[in-house]
């Protein structure tokens, strides 16, 4: 099959997938699309990669609970950084360049993460991982609006949420390509590594990214080929609001302060339960099986979230947003509750089930907030990507609990996170509830 004869089996997919016939979409914008939906399920897979890797870095640094932590704070810290200043810079940029430049940011970072491996250094992992989720956090910024964009209006939603369930797939496919590369002869259960064995898995690490460098490059190829496709088809974007003005606006709003309380508290439950998801099941007092499977189920932790997320979108048709919001909140702390008090086997699947009642979550925050907030759209939407900052704060607290207490003790922060986003919902279910969930973007 010939590169043309494949690009317009892709192209015609794409267009059945949109809900567009072929004549009513220009085949450019089409093909763009396409394109921009690859980077979904590229940092999809890259952002739960660190998943796996905290409880690498755990083994092979000799590190606590805490300081192993540190390495999803490292990342998400990023979002506090860059989420407001990436929009300025898309908007100066705009897309392609935006987006080709964050490509190369995320392959410098893995180059600094393999040879802070090849020296054995912590400290330069954490640097290796800022820096990638800051070219992550430009990409991000970049691409939701423009998956959003390319098509006719009244099927945004559709698009934004074909390529999120492919951001989703990223996140299952992540996991178990973590647990392959990063966790195959890594136990915890010695506290300390043999030499020999350390070795392996520094050796494991400088792989699992130089793969990730090589997709990245594959990928910035392809989307260099498809330059001109997707700036044919890329809308102008209005001027983005500087970080002064953001914050002004945002202070004078109440609902924009709590929409972004309550995103800072759900990325970091998600994050919290995701990145101590594999040492949890490997711990003796609950599954007790080798790390690299642990590391295989956590696929299904992030599964979850990519069925919720197409059950979510039927759900909103017919029940009310804070409605459904509560539910899920409820439910998820419920969960906690379980794994609190009875742990063990029973423990662990409660764990996992975790995460599909956390697939509404994002987009049905982001909706209520943006309904609600007297700030603009892009002040609301620029300070909520901020708190995404969350998934810096919280694991390690929840770790901290993990050291002392033990890994099902440390179910409790997520606990008290989905107790206050409850309060959150049922204070929005006394408004409006005929709230649509919004072309937003997500954290996975």
């Amino acid at each position: 099959m010939s590169a043309s004869s494949a690009d317009g089996i892709a192209e015609r997919f794409v267009a059945v997938t949109m809900g567009e016939k072929p004549m009513n979409a220009p085949s450019h914008t089409r093909a763009a699309f396409a394109s921009v939906t690859t980077l979904f399920f590229a940092f999809g897979l890259i952002t739960s990669l660190v998943d796996p890797l905290v409880a690498a870095v755990k083994s092979i640094f000799t590190l606590s609970n805490f300081e192993a932590q540190l390495t999803a704070s490292a990342f998400f810290i990023a979002y506090f950084f860059f989420a407001i200043p990436a929009s300025l810079l898309v908007a100066r940029l705009r897309a392609t360049p935006s987006i080709m430049l964050a490509i190369a940011f995320m392959i410098l970072a893995c180059l600094v993460i393999m040879g802070s491996a090849n020296v054995a250094t912590y400290v330069g992992v954490l640097a290796g991982l800022f820096v990638l989720a800051a070219g992550i956090t430009i990409l991000q910024v970049a691409a939701n609006p423009l998956a959003a964009s390319l098509g006719p209006p009244e099927t945004s939603h559709f698009r934004l949420t074909f390529s999120q369930a492919f951001n989703s797939l990223g996140t299952v496919v992540g996991p178990l390509l973590g647990a392959k590369l990063l966790l195959e002869g890594v136990e915890t259960h010695d506290t300390v590594l043999t030499g020999a064995a350390r070795t392996m898995a520094l050796g494991s690490i400088t792989t699992s990214f130089l793969i990730i460098a090589a997709m990245l490059l594959a990928l910035g190829a392809f989307i260099f080929w498809s330059r001109k496709r997707i700036s044919a088809a890329s809308p102008m974007r209005p001027k983005a609001l500087s970080i002064g003005a953001t914050l002004s606006q945002v202070a004078g709003s109440r609902w924009a302060l709590l929409g972004g309380l309550a995103i800072f508290l759900y990325v970091g439950a998600e994050v919290a339960i995701g990145t101590q998801m594999v040492l949890f099941l490997h711990d003796d007092s609950v599954w007790g099986i080798p790390l690299q499977d642990a590391g295989y189920f956590v696929s299904l932790y992030w599964g979850g979230a990519l069925v919720g997320r197409f059950a979510g979108s039927a759900l909103l048709r017919v029940v009310p947003a804070p409605r459904l919001l509560a539910t899920g909140t409820v439910v998820a702390a419920a969960l906690c509750l379980f794994v609190l008090s009875i742990g063990g086997v029973p423990g662990g699947y409660a764990a996992l089930a975790i995460g599909l009642f956390n697939s509404i979550m994002f987009p049905v925050i982001f909706t209520i907030t943006l309904e609600r907030s007297t700030a603009s759209e892009a002040a609301t939407s620029g300070f909520l990507c901020t708190c995404i900052v969350g998934g810096a704060a919280i694991p390690p607290l929840t770790g901290a609990v993990a050291d002392a207490a033990g890994y099902q003790s440390a179910f409790i922060v997520p606990m008290i996170c989905y107790v206050m986003l409850t309060l959150f919902a049922l204070m929005a279910g006394r408004g409006r509830t005929d709230i649509t969930p919004p072309a937003t973007a997500s954290v996975h």
